[in-house]
């Protein structure tokens, strides 16, 4: 009798032990703040002078998109879009972790680092917003901008704007 009463308590010493360290160990796996993965890291409006519409004006028009995780990221089916529906379309691109790629507005050959909306007329205004949505259509980021706050053709590193295909656009 006495061997099974001292089992009883230890199984019972066990239980409460588990029960109170539960709560301390399901502290340290708690949810941490959430980090969007992939953002609209930065944005470089192009040149409102007379060569507007040339290639090389057009492609110093972009916007950066960066993956912070270390996962790779597939951005097929992902759209970048201004403020008047001007949209591109990412198309069998695959951002890799803790990398940037840069959409440009103007014609040239798509790389990892790179990639090109095919247009021939700027679409990103000094009053615009850029959204970035998922494949599903969901918002990831957004950025906007206007004369009021900041012009970002004053600062050609400034973070803003996102991007995506459309081979329709003009200029707004």
């Amino acid at each position: 009798m006495t061997a099974r009463r001292l089992a009883a308590t230890v199984a019972a010493a066990g239980a409460l032990v588990g029960t109170v360290a539960l709560p301390a160990s399901a502290a340290d796996h708690a949810p941490r703040p959430h980090r969007q993965n992939v953002v609209i890291s930065n944005v470089h409006l192009g040149s409102e002078g007379r060569d507007h519409r040339s290639h090389r004006a057009l492609n110093q028009e972009w916007v950066a998109i960066t993956n912070n995780s270390r996962q790779n990221v597939n951005l097929s089916g992902w759209t970048l879009s201004d403020r008047q529906g001007h949209t591109y379309t990412f198309r069998h691109f695959r951002l890799n972790g803790h990398a940037t790629v840069r959409v440009h507005t103007g014609v040239g050959r798509d790389t990892r680092a790179d990639l090109f909306q095919d247009r021939h007329h700027q679409i990103w205004d000094r009053r615009d917003t850029a959204t970035l949505r998922n494949e599903r259509g969901r918002v990831v980021d957004t950025n906007s901008w206007n004369d009021n706050r900041h012009d970002p053709r004053d600062d050609r590193d400034h973070r803003n704007d996102r991007n995506d295909r459309d081979h329709h656009g003009g200029r707004r």
